[in-house]
């Protein structure tokens, strides 16, 4: 177990105010994976917590945002969206280097790649699909004014704001001139949609591998990493979802593209999206295309920052430098789905 330059003495004496019974004898061990904020497993006696902090270090303005990540999880408490118990937000770098908060620890299943192939039936893979589908519907159909969370996003056009974020975080970490990225960036200025007023609480990275769980029955149990989310458009998390199927079944970022889904019990696109319409009540998608473009971009621009901080040595992964050069298939998958 290592503690990752994280004073657990300091630490714990932090928390004895914030979680009841907490003992003196606090470890912290780093969870492997993950490129934005580093994510630890706090263990005393027989009692486990979760601690989410920034990165140390030179970052991108407005990323690693773990006190919004706190702000939401603690306003969904209660509702039908499967969070953890939020125990404090520490914005006082002295305690550990940097902001933190911390979350209860939830037993359960993180399943990494969306063939699903630990789950031996197609049936039980299509209740997973299933369960991720009603809790994104569920996270969409959320009152962001009776949770207090009427203030999270700015108004205004969505795609416009997000495109104008996405395309100036890609420049600050660009290093070099990608052609399909410039194209890219100028299709989703040029083809904005409309604004159809369509608000909800964003996830920002609704994915498989972002939500848990339970071991004994096909159900999500907590929805994890809501650094991202905002006030927006909600097709920009279904997009998000069905834009990574797009992607090969081998590889780093793993996909659905070339696996035969009917025979595995999961849902194709158009069904997955039909059966969330069902739930928040619509009777079709406009411009999904674009949707589809701007997620691909999106990602693009992630992975961007992630070659960027392997450069620069504060990114948390030692993988972030060969994921970093999938910045290139993304825009060129994007550029493809130009009309």
């Amino acid at each position: 177990m290592s503690n990752h330059d994280i004073d657990t003495k300091r630490l714990g004496d932090y928390l004895q105010d914030y979680i009841p019974g907490l003992g003196d004898d606090l470890q912290a061990e780093k969870f492997a994976g993950g490129q934005s904020n580093p994510t630890f497993k706090l263990t005393s006696g027989d009692q486990h917590f979760v601690l989410r902090r920034k990165p140390k270090g030179e970052l991108l303005k407005s990323a690693h945002a773990v006190d919004r990540e706190f702000r939401v999880i603690s306003a969904l408490a209660g509702t039908d969206v499967p969070v953890p118990h939020a125990y404090v937000l520490c914005e006082d770098d002295a305690v550990i280097g940097s902001m933190f908060y911390v979350m209860e620890y939830k037993e359960g299943r993180i399943l990494w790649d969306p063939t699903l192939p630990e789950i031996e039936t197609p049936q039980e893979r299509a209740s997973i699909y299933d369960s991720m589908n009603a809790t994104l519907a569920a996270l969409h159909n959320v009152n962001v004014e009776a949770v207090g969370l009427s203030d999270y996003g700015r108004p205004g056009n969505y795609f416009e704001r997000q495109v104008s974020r996405w395309s100036k975080q890609y420049r600050a970490s660009e290093i070099d001139t990608i052609p399909d990225m410039e194209t890219l960036m100028k299709y989703l200025v040029n083809n904005m949609p409309p604004d159809d007023g369509s608000v909800s609480l964003v996830h920002g990275d609704y994915r498989l591998d972002n939500m848990m769980f339970a071991h004994d029955k096909p159900e999500v149990i907590a929805l994890l990493d809501w650094e991202l989310s905002t006030l927006g458009n909600p097709i920009a998390d279904l997009a998000n979802q069905c834009m990574a199927w797009m992607l090969p079944s081998e590889g780093s970022m793993r996909g659905l593209s070339d696996v035969d889904r009917v025979a595995l019990g999961i849902p194709s696109n158009e069904e997955y999206i039909a059966k969330y319409c069902e739930r928040t009540g619509r009777t079709e998608i406009q411009n999904w295309n674009f949707y589809l473009i701007f997620s691909l971009f999106r990602l693009a621009a992630i992975v961007q920052g992630i070659r960027k901080r392997a450069q620069i040595g504060t990114a948390s992964s030692a993988e972030a430098d060969a994921r970093g050069d999938l910045v290139y298939p993304l825009a060129a998958m994007g550029v493809s789905l130009i009309p």
